[in-house]
């Protein structure tokens, strides 16, 4: 039935391609995507794909900028090898914080990425709770962002329904916190906090009751971990229960995985849409759930130009 189409990964996150391929019951496209002595990325299509329905799978993960390079290249490589449509499958966007000028003479990188993305031929981009919900409008070809509620909420709801508040660490994320309290039927806190600097957080004041409550501490992303476990000990001290954390993107870049291990958290509920490192599969506080049946039957819709917003009504 899928004859037509053919799946592609970069180096990116191997192990989440292969789930997508096997979901949907296709084999993983034949590619060499390697290095020259000198640190250029090398890419060799080995199949034909020509008037093929091509989707690249590559989240855009440290080392961000090789793996952005192999995903432009290999887009480069399928338009030239003459492929009907070249979808860009990016669970994680990388460069998503850098959407919008906050300071004089700062670069808005999400649309840089987005414009090299288009021009190396991507006619589609399919992603995964980008971190601004305006980074859509940076392309000029449709964009599909998906959710991952509906795995995360699955695995909420066997463990932290009864007396649980959702807490948002920032007003940013006050609507995705909300959506997702009203499913699981939780109440909502926010955090008050004051950014210093890059990948510094400085938790100022909490925002509803948490008191005797179980925390889940709801973002898109735990990258080097400050932000979340500076709100996991002012709720511990507001007297919580017990505090754990869910995110889609564990980056657990720089001194994250410390932090998380010596900290108040309770748990950190991750995703596998980017692939993590031999120490954080070993922690015991982080939980791994599998976003590959949201991407795979994503691929499946578009592939037969189905509805894609109808997976999460």
């Amino acid at each position: 039935m899928l004859e037509r189409i053919r799946i592609f990964s970069g180096n990116a996150n191997l192990a989440l391609a292969k789930k997508i391929c096997d979901n949907l019951g296709v084999s993983m496209g034949k590619a060499n995507v390697t290095t020259f002595s000198d640190g250029e990325t090398r890419v060799e299509i080995n199949e034909n794909v020509r008037g093929m329905d091509v989707f690249i799978i590559q989240s855009t993960c440290p080392p961000v900028n090789v793996t952005l390079m192999e995903l432009l290249i290999m887009i480069d490589a399928m338009k030239r090898a003459s492929a009907d449509r070249i979808t860009a499958v990016v669970p994680y966007y990388g460069y998503a914080r850098q959407d919008r000028k906050v300071a004089p003479r700062a670069p808005i990188t999400a649309k840089l990425v987005a414009d090299l993305i288009t021009t190396a031929g991507a006619q589609r981009l399919l992603s995964m709770d980008l971190h601004a919900g305006q980074i859509q409008g940076f392309f000029n070809i449709p964009v599909d962002n998906l959710f991952a509620t509906p795995v995360l909420i699955d695995y909420m709801k066997k463990y932290y329904q009864d007396n649980t508040v959702v807490v948002s660490p920032d007003t940013g994320g006050v609507e995705r916190a909300r959506a997702f309290g009203k499913r699981l039927g939780a109440s909502l806190a926010i955090i008050d906090k004051r950014r210093e600097g890059p990948n510094e957080a400085e938790v100022m004041n909490i925002i509803g009751n948490v008191e005797g409550k179980k925390i889940i501490i709801l973002d898109d992303m735990i990258d080097t971990a400050g932000t979340v476990v500076q709100a996991a000990k002012a709720m511990k001290e507001a007297g919580a229960l017990e505090v754990s954390v869910c995110c889609t993107h564990p980056v657990l870049s720089g001194p994250a995985l410390d932090r998380i291990e010596n900290s108040e958290i309770k748990e950190a509920i991750v995703t596998d849409t980017i692939p993590l490192s031999d120490r954080a599969k070993n922690c015991e506080k982080i939980k791994v759930l599998s976003v590959s049946g949201i991407l795979s039957e994503a691929v499946r819709r578009i592939y037969y130009d189905d509805s894609v917003s109808s997976l999460f009504i």
